[in-house]
């Protein structure tokens, strides 16, 4: 369907557009992008190439996720590391993803892409860090599945340069020299990095972590950021463990470490951002900087709770990431939402964490940490990203508020889910994808990737 129609759709059971001064009752998308809300069942003032009947649908923004690893879903699940606890899960899991090759991780991207795009998620950052011998050009994989696929995606180009011979964490052959990262990550600014309203492909600059890059490489990433501009994003303050490490290692906590290489800006945005102090919090919303909270993959490895409302009222946004595959182990924003709502209010109570927040740092929240205005809310002149569900399964019978009902009810998968205009998601199965052979091949990939 070419993005230049312009379509009315009628009828939604809800529509969540909370900026709305009164209920929004349709949509006409033209070029794109959403031309006109409609109120009170108003039909469209001028004909429209298409009619499609919403009925029965709760119509979100498109979901963006915040932070994750494509490459990952080929270790989902695995004995060894299914009880254990970041670092040691790492140890054991780098040399097995060493062994990483294009063909796995194109088909690895597809698996990851393709289940969000099923659970309602329009826009996906992926941080990919692993570049072992062979791989080199791991982010243009993912650039032509993100183009195949019809998503929008901001693909960081991550690093790992301190290897365990030097006091980091990965082994020495899974890191690069500082020389190769950044040469890479100006090829791939250039080529691939789009500005603008409505852009589908964006490049950030991604040193993993503190434990497994070195100061030069995270301060020359921060000016290449600045003449570049582009974003930062990295890992950050996820365990006490990691804690520990920065303060052994650089003599400083993590925020201090992040602001002595000039990372601490609204240029950044950070993984995790649990174990922070009230003076660290204080920074990072002056900075603007912004957290993207995993709550999935936080449980799975017990590493703690995010400070979400402490982290907005002192001024940093909050999105939403499922994290990689091997720690969550699912590709699933709505399933994420869910299990956020329900963390964040074993922190915060009931009353202060509500389905619409949840969703709100699924969308906007989530775009906001991306440095994106155009995405992430149903308004006029903002992108046509939208997600349809269903509430007509066993799970939501007797439900009344249709919004609630999504997070507490547990949908899981959309109906139809539209990018730019164009629907990737029709009843449920993605367009000019064929899921059987897919999964069929990822297996055996994950298969051989397992056994070496």
């Amino acid at each position: 369907m070419p993005a230049t129609q312009r379509i009315f759709i009628k009828n939604p059971l809800c529509i969540f557009a909370p900026e709305s001064a009164e209920p929004v009752t349709g949509l006409v998308i033209s070029g794109g992008v959403i031309e006109s809300l409609l109120y009170n069942n108003e039909q469209p003032q001028t004909a429209c190439d298409e009619v499609f009947d919403a009925s029965g649908l709760v119509i979100l923004p498109g979901l963006i996720n915040t932070h994750h690893h494509f490459y990952q879903t080929l270790t989902r699940a695995w004995a060894p590391v299914v009880n254990q606890p970041l670092f040691p899960w790492l140890q054991t899991l780098y040399p097995v993803w060493a062994r990483l090759t294009p063909e796995a991780l194109h088909l690895a991207s597809q698996v990851a892409m393709a289940e969000l795009l099923l659970s309602g998620c329009t826009t996906a950052a992926d941080h990919h860090y692993l570049f072992p011998e062979g791989l080199n050009d791991a982010i243009d994989i993912q650039v032509d599945v993100v183009r195949q696929l019809g998503m929008r995606a901001m693909l960081t180009r991550g690093s790992m340069s301190l290897g365990e011979a030097d006091g980091g964490l990965p082994p020495q052959h899974t890191v690069q020299t500082g020389e190769a990262i950044l040469k890479d990550s100006e090829r791939l600014i250039q080529q691939y990095h789009e500005r603008g309203p409505n852009a589908q492909i964006q490049i950030a600059l991604a040193p993993c972590s503190p434990f497994s890059v070195t100061r030069e490489i995270m301060q020359q990433s921060a000016e290449l950021a600045e003449a570049q501009d582009v974003r930062l994003h990295t890992h950050l303050a996820e365990t006490l463990d990691e804690e520990a490490f920065c303060l052994k290692m650089f003599g400083m906590r993590t925020v201090d470490y992040l602001e002595s290489v000039g990372w601490l800006s609204d240029r950044t945005w950070l993984a995790h951002g649990i174990h922070f102090n009230d003076d660290e919090i204080r920074r990072l919303g002056a900075a603007g900087t912004g957290i993207c909270h995993c709550p999935v993959s936080n449980m799975r490895l017990a590493s703690g709770i995010c400070p979400t409302l402490d982290l907005i009222e002192a001024g940093a946004p909050i999105g939403l990431g499922v994290d990689g595959s091997a720690s969550n182990d699912a590709s699933n924003l709505m399933y994420e939402a869910r299990q956020a709502l329900y963390l964040q209010r074993l922190k915060y109570g009931a009353q202060a964490i509500t389905p619409e927040k949840v969703l709100s740092w699924a969308t906007v929240g989530s775009a906001t940490v991306l440095g994106r205005d155009d995405i992430g809310q149903i308004a006029e002149g903002k992108a046509a990203d939208l997600a349809c569900f269903r509430l007509d399964e066993l799970r939501f019978s007797g439900s009344h508020d249709p919004i609630a009902a999504l997070l507490l009810c547990g949908a899981e998968r959309a109906e139809h889910v539209m990018v730019n205009g164009e629907w990737r998601v029709t009843d449920g199965q993605i367009n000019g994808l064929d899921l059987p052979d897919l999964t069929s091949r990822h297996k055996a990939a994950a298969s051989a990737l397992i056994t070496g």
